[in-house]
């Protein structure tokens, strides 16, 4: 490995959107840490990649586990030595379901992948960023914490604690050049989006756009990094058909 080759840490990496950064990054020379549930879905983004084992670390891990985050911040530095940019993508949700029926295990789950476990890695990455002057933060939350839907009460909460969180990290790291940023991207078609007859999926966000969005952020100047990016297609995917 080169000595001032990039690292990049991605949650989430096994497909989606967190597959189409890993794919941008890796074109853009940064080597990975590719972290998720599923080992075969790695093992595929890696493929993709074109990366080696030696430059795309697979970490298998549940961020609702609260140990989680520390375990794979230490992974990535053992093999690698050094983290540059943390892509929090990972989340999670199910089905919606009315607030008052909604499982405590599910509840907790929610709240720890979308909210704790991106507090936990940014704050174990912060530190080695701001030593070296330089990193980037990037958070993916989602069109929920802007429009409150019904059935996704502790999601949407969880999703506007993240923007605040990604605002408010920013106003502490970036005049110290650290870029801390939250992009908030429409419906995406994901496998986070169950089928839906009444949802035109052609008219959904791709990956490969929220993707785009990450990138700009992480190749924007240190002075004009954009804390927040709303992304929205150009459809609405619910009254498109």
């Amino acid at each position: 490995m080169a000595q001032e080759e990039k690292i990049a840490i991605v949650t989430g990496a096994g497909r989606g959107i967190g597959r189409a950064i890993s794919l941008s990054l890796a074109r853009a020379g940064y080597a990975l840490c590719l972290a998720a549930r599923s080992f075969e879905e790695l093992v595929e983004t890696r493929n993709l990649s074109g990366l080696p084992p030696k430059r795309a670390l697979i970490v298998l891990v549940d961020l609702a586990d609260p140990e989680a985050p520390a375990d794979l911040f230490e992974a990535t530095l053992a093999h690698f030595g050094r983290v540059d940019i943390l892509v929090n993508n990972a989340g999670w949700a199910p089905a919606r379901t009315p607030l008052v029926k909604t499982p405590p295990d599910d509840r907790d789950r929610m709240i720890a992948v979308n909210l704790r476990a991106p507090i936990a890695l940014a704050q174990l990455a912060a530190p080695h960023m701001l030593r070296r002057g330089n990193g980037v933060i990037v958070n993916v939350a989602s069109q929920a914490a802007r429009t409150h839907p019904a059935g996704e009460a502790i999601y949407a909460a969880a999703k506007v604690g993240l923007v605040a969180f990604t605002h408010a990290a920013f106003a502490e790291l970036c005049a110290q050049g650290v870029k801390t940023s939250v992009i908030i991207p429409g419906l995406t078609d994901t496998a986070l989006i169950p089928p839906n007859k009444r949802l035109d999926r052609s008219a959904m966000l791709r990956p490969d756009d929220v993707a785009r969005a990450i990138m700009s952020v992480i190749e924007s100047p240190p002075e004009a990094c954009p804390v927040e990016i709303v992304l929205a297609p150009s459809r609405d995917p619910m009254s498109a058909r």
